[in-house]
């Protein structure tokens, strides 16, 4: 999604009142914004709810993915806003430059205790919490366990010089024009991995200006660019590989780096006899286990608005053990809170991975400007790739395009006005 963001951000002081107003409630009824599998699974979870604890009734109007962000926006400028929303964590950043959102009140600290510190980092901007974890995810590798048996390998190694001895083993037991690794050109995941693995801050330390040619971005890229360079990975982008599953199990690839849901496709989108032959493994690192982006979904309190008590009684029922549970039966999501992962992992082990790899994840910076940002590294990424730039080259070139999309961050600083 695109919009002028000067023209936002220039307006954004005279609309917070506006919409401070306009989001304002005299009703006990919550309004909620959802989106996706939550949003389905939220009627039944609601009636479990309110079955076991006295909360305010909730109306709640699903969204898909899709449209959210621009709805959350048209929302603000128009004083539409419910009083309580499921959000990206990638847009808490940007919602709290605007003034669409409260901090979380210390009275509900509480809400943020038993959870994983990189996940409660996305939410932290400027010293404030501004939004509440509900569910988690981050990417681990999905491999072909059976194929790493077979090249002497009870798991993918956890470094990253003897991961890549061990795709080239994998590749040469899955046989002729097949690859070790899937790493689609056009999703820029992948290489934020490498990069949070190499410990790269990929913006510098006021995050307005990109740090994409210091030497720990630069190492993650030159290790990005080997996997092609070497034909563990193929030179391919998502639209290109007609079905990831059939693919997988042919072995044409014996990793496939991705989140939670891939968990569920891989039980359902291939047989029962495969079952045994794919498994879950925290991703490589240069020393050692490396990191992640942590991921997942936040509810957040629009501010202004004269029901948040009873929003926030809400919010604490969805964060209780029942409603995490709940959610995690429902939709299958990794729920926030710790305490809830112990019969989750009992009952999918394959999870186990994502507990370890939350552990050892790493915020990605927090700018509304970021998800411009990726991309454009992507895309330069891509053109190194084809060999259009260097390792350099191309990291200069992510500088570039980054500080161009930063020029009205570094503005807002200057005169003490962001975040």
């Amino acid at each position: 999604m695109r919009f002028d963001r000067r023209q936002f951000m220039a307006g954004a002081a005279a609309l917070s009142a506006f919409a401070a107003s306009g989001c304002s409630r005299s009703s006990d009824k919550v309004e909620m914004w959802a989106m996706g599998n939550e949003a389905a699974a939220l009627p039944e979870l609601l009636r479990i709810l309110h079955t076991k604890s006295a909360i305010p009734p909730v109306s709640v109007q699903p969204l898909p993915w899709s449209a959210a962000h621009e709805k959350l926006l048209t929302g603000f400028a128009g004083g539409s806003l419910p009083t309580l929303s499921q959000v990206g964590n990638s847009w808490i950043a940007e919602l709290a430059a605007i003034g669409a959102i409260e901090p979380v009140p210390g009275a509900q600290a509480g809400l943020l205790t038993d959870q994983f510190d990189a996940v409660i980092d996305t939410c932290r901007i400027g010293n404030k919490i501004w939004a509440v974890p509900w569910y988690v995810d981050t990417r681990v590798q999905f491999y072909r366990r059976d194929l790493f048996a077979k090249a002497g390998y009870a798991a993918p190694p956890p470094r990253w010089d003897d991961w890549k001895v061990a795709l080239q083993q994998v590749k040469r037991v899955a046989g002729k024009g097949n690859y070790g690794v899937l790493m689609p050109v056009n999703e820029y995941e992948h290489l934020t991995t490498i990069a949070l693995s190499a410990k790269a801050d990929m913006l510098n330390t006021e995050r307005t200006q990109g740090a994409f040619s210091e030497p720990e971005f630069l190492e993650a890229l030159a290790f990005y660019k080997s996997l092609f360079d070497e034909g563990l990975a193929p030179l391919a982008s998502a639209t290109q590989i007609s079905n990831v599953w059939n693919e997988f199990a042919r072995g044409y690839f014996s990793v496939y780096p991705s989140g939670p849901w891939t968990i569920g496709d891989m039980q359902t989108r291939l047989p029962k006899a495969f079952q045994d032959k794919w498994a879950t493994a925290p991703n490589p690192g240069p020393d050692g286990a490396g990191s992640a982006a942590p991921g997942g979904s936040s509810l957040v309190v629009f501010r202004g608005a004269a029901n948040a008590d009873q929003a926030w009684s809400v919010v604490n029922a969805l964060l209780g053990p029942q409603g995490q549970a709940a959610l995690q039966k429902l939709s299958g999501d990794l729920p926030a809170r710790k305490a809830a992962w112990g019969s989750s992992a009992a009952d999918n082990p394959h999870i186990n991975a994502f507990a370890r790899q939350l552990d050892l994840a790493r915020a990605l910076p927090k700018v509304p400007e970021w998800e411009r940002i990726v991309t454009e590294m992507q895309v330069v990424a891509e053109r190194m790739l084809r060999g259009q730039f260097t390792v350099r080259q191309a990291a200069a070139e992510m500088d570039v395009r980054a500080n161009r999309l930063l020029e009205k961050r570094r503005w807002m600083v200057a005169k003490g006005r962001a975040l």
